[in-house]
This record gives structure tokens, C-alpha cells and sequence, in this order.
């Protein structure tokens, strides 16, 4: 099932996300912060806490595309709906990785409950919840406004959005990392088969504490390495406004 809607490539850019964001919804006392290090305390200093998602985007290698196979076919597709923990797109618009990744991070644990009222994250939320996931994903894919956004957005990184033909052959995929309602690491993208548990969390322990690295973006780095492929990705953080 594919939308025959085409969104133009998002960069992985705090500015592009913040901006796309507060755009739809997203409180403006959240935004997006660049992480440099996943292990240098001076630089992770920089960023606010508690981070309350992470968003990386990282090049689809043999041994990762093998782990994903490897996982999914031991899981189910998935049936739930709004008593679930954490709010899943699957994706069905060409080119909607970052638009999904952008409203997984948005939509789940502390950023859920601090949308701002009436606007269209807030009306995306309560119409999706209690959908079942084709029924989600042809809500998001028939959203006018939520379509209009991710396009204004797109302008405004460091580069030339790439064209259709370019960006097909990236091969790069969006993740994000939440915390969900059950205090559980979830690791959300729009082309799995459900949405992922990662074990679970202290309540102290945000998106950037050890365990939420270990579980979630470092074991992604870790199949990566696996092979001699390219290990290049760009994560960046949703945490409290510096302003």
C-alpha cells in the first residue's frame, strides 16, 4: 500500500524539524538539539534534559537490512490501537521517513502531552489513536495541511533537497527513539512491521542515559559494525528549549 503522494527528502537538520514541528503543533518549549557524541560528557553538556527522543537517520547496510529481516520475521504484524503505550505510523507516503520519524518523536511520552491544543498534531493524535495501522497511515497520507508543512519545511536545511531520483537511491532510514507510556524504550520507523520494544527504563533515565543508548541507537551502531560498510549517520535530540 503506497500513497501516490511524493514528499520532498527531510534533512536530519534541528532547525528543519524544530521548525516542521512547531509548524504542526509541537510545544514550543521542545526543539531539536544535534548530537556530536554519543560518549564525550563536554558535548553532550550542551543539550538539555531530560531528552525526551531521539531522531537518526542511518544508511541501510547488508548487515542492518539482515538483522531487520532476521527480526521481523519473527514478529507479528501490527493490531493495536489507542491503549497502546506509543502512537506508530506505518509508512505508506514515498519520501515520509523524516515526516514519520518527526511525529513518532512528537507524539509520544512527555511531547504528546504538551501539544498545543487544536492544532493539527493535536488533531492527528486523537483521530489515530484508536485506528488500526492501515487506517493511520491513510490519515496521515491524505493530510493537506500535514503535507503543506513537510514541503515548506524541506527548504529550510543546509542542502538542496535532493531530487526523486537521488533520494530513491539513498538508501538511508529515519528511527526514532521514545519513551513510552509504560516507561519503555521504543524504537519507531514507519517501514517495520510494528513498533519495537527495547526494555524498559528507569524513571530518571532519559533518551540520552546509557541504557537508553545501549538499548536503542549504540546497538544499531553495533550491527552496523558488523560489517565493513558505511558507518555514517546523524542523530539529532528533542529536549526542552534553550530560550
Amino acid at each position: 500500500m503506497t500513497s501516490p503522494r511524493i514528499f520532498t527528502v527531510l534533512e536530519n537538520n534541528p532547525a528543519v524539524m524544530t521548525d516542521l514541528g512547531h509548524r504542526l503543533g509541537l510545544s514550543k518549549d521542545l526543539e531539536f538539539y544535534d548530537i556530536y557524541s554519543l560518549d564525550d560528557p563536554d558535548l553532550l553538556s550542551f543539550i538539555p534534559r531530560p531528552v525526551h527522543a531521539l531522531l537518526a537517520i542511518i544508511p541501510l547496510t547488508d548487515a542492518w537490512a539482515k538483522a531487520r529481516k532476521e527480526e521481523d520475521d519473527q514478529i507479528e504484524w501490527y493490531e493495536g490501537s489507542g491503549a497502546d503505550p506509543v502512537l506508530w505510523f506505518r509508512q505508506t507516503i514515498i519520501h515520509g521517513c523524516g515526516l514519520i520519524g518527526l511525529i513518532h518523536c512528537a507524539c509520544n511520552g512527555v511531547p504528546a502531552e504538551r501539544i498545543t491544543p487544536g492544532s493539527e498534531l493535536d488533531r492527528l493524535l486523537q483521530q489515530a489513536s484508536p485506528l488500526k495501522m492501515d487506517e493511520r497511515a491513510k490519515l496521515l497520507e491524505d493530510s493537506d495541511t500535514i503535507y503543506q508543512a513537510s514541503q515548506a519545511a524541506a527548504v529550510n536545511g543546509d542542502t538542496v533537497p535532493p531530487t526523486l531520483d537521488a533520494s530513491t537511491k539513498m538508501g538511508q532510514h529515519f528511527v526514532a527513539f521514545v519513551k513510552g507510556r509504560d516507561g519503555h524504550l521504543w524504537e519507531l520507523e514507519g517501514s517495520r512491521k510494528r513498533p519495537l520494544d527495547r526494555g524498559v527504563l528507569a524513571q530518571d533515565e532519559d533518551l540520552l542515559s546509557e541504557k537508553a543508548l545501549d538499548l536503542g541507537l549504540k546497538r544499531l551502531i553495533e550491527v552496523q559494525s558488523s560489517s565493513e560498510a558505511d558507518l555514517r549517520f546523524s542523530c539529532i535530540a528533542l529536549a526542552p528549549s534553550s530560550e
